[in-house]
């Protein structure tokens, strides 16, 4: 018996139902945290961001050179790789981050570095800024949010094909050119405002532009050494970014209202910490976007209580994501649903009933 997929679309009828059920725009369940401390930890600095980034760009800088001094040998291969992670990881975290506007205290330092990353990541900054606020207007809410890493049952062909970016990339690189010619597609209709198509377009100009320069240093160079700097590390560096990916938020429930059951949490190391820029703090963040990054530690340990244990590691996350996924070929309809500690409200899975204790989530 063939197992029924959902259209996950944003132009099908998914979207029309999930406005039926009253999960559009919809109010978030969100974990009780006195109002002052929530205004401490929501307080924006230049200072972590700007070390963060000066150091990100030194070691961009010295793997660079020292994939430059490998090329020819089989150097070449460790070297790359590194390169790739340290290009294409952090570019990931810091355009989410900058997107947000709260790395930086400064908003043009937020603009000039999410711009940069945006190229990076292969990514239209225009256009995923407002992508990413559908994601966290309607997370996990199928036929609305665009941003879904893979379907039910998954589609095994399209995730092996992201471990080196081989499904969106290309992808992408595709609605560049759609918008050079001052064209839009119908799912990116869905979520942008006409009003920022002018800046789109420009956008991804600029990017062509960049694009068919290193084209053109290759075959200057006779070499495609350039292009191992700038554009290819976005798809050779990009396994690391499709497994953060994956744990955000694949395994758990869909059409849901409360971040405890559609985002995951997990411990990381300091160096993933940094490459990740803390977004392993997952529910945290989805549950209070407005909360910088460096603040999410310290955000965890205010809410932890009234949420499931984080997950020890990576590792532990990615065999409880793919453990599921197998099981979502045969029932599409699987979740897992965590247990929570005693000290938690319970979780709120119909839209239609009132919140925990009313909803009062924010205390004075």
């Amino acid at each position: 018996m063939a197992v029924k997929r959902r259209d996950y679309s944003l132009t099908g009828p998914e979207g029309k139902r999930a406005m039926e059920k009253g999960l559009v725009s919809a109010e978030w369940y969100t974990c009780p945290i006195p109002r002052a401390r929530l205004k401490a930890l929501m307080k924006r600095k230049n200072g972590p961001a700007i070390r963060d980034t000066l150091i990100w760009f030194g070691a961009l800088l010295a793997s660079g050179y020292l994939a430059y001094l490998s090329w020819g040998t089989w150097w070449a291969v460790p070297a790359f790789a590194l390169y790739g992670i340290l290009y294409a990881t952090p570019a990931d975290s810091r355009w989410h981050e900058c997107g947000h506007g709260t790395a930086f205290r400064t908003p043009w330092m937020n603009e000039v570095l999410y711009q940069i990353a945006s190229f990076m990541a292969i990514r239209s900054a225009t256009p995923w800024r407002w992508s990413h606020s559908r994601h966290h207007t309607d997370t996990i809410i199928v036929g609305r949010d665009p941003e879904i890493v893979a379907e039910r049952p998954p589609i095994w062909r399209i995730i092996g094909m992201e471990l080196f970016h081989l499904y969106g990339g290309p992808r992408e690189i595709v609605r560049f050119v759609l918008h050079c010619i001052g064209k839009v597609d119908a799912e990116e209709k869905e979520y942008i405002p006409v009003s920022e198509y002018k800046k789109t377009f420009r956008e991804a100009r600029i990017y062509l532009l960049i694009m068919i320069g290193v084209v053109a240093a290759c075959v200057y160079a006779g070499s495609v050494l350039p292009a191992m700097f700038i554009i290819l590390p976005s798809f050779y560096g990009f396994f690391i970014v499709l497994l953060f990916g994956m744990t955000q938020h694949l395994g758990l429930k869909e059409d849901v209202l409360d971040h405890r059951l559609n985002s995951r949490t997990i411990y990381m190391n300091p160096v993933l910490r940094f490459l990740y820029w803390n977004m392993n703090y997952h529910v945290e963040h989805h549950m209070f976007p407005m909360v910088p990054y460096h603040a999410l530690p310290k955000l965890h340990e205010e809410i932890k209580a009234d949420c499931p244990a984080a997950n020890p590691g990576l590792w532990s996350a990615l065999k409880e994501v793919f453990g599921a996924l197998r099981k979502q070929k045969e029932d599409p309809a699987y979740a897992l649903i965590r247990p929570l500690p005693s000290t938690a409200r319970p979780y709120w899975f119909d839209s239609s009933a009132a919140k925990p204790d009313g909803g009062a989530n924010v205390t004075a």
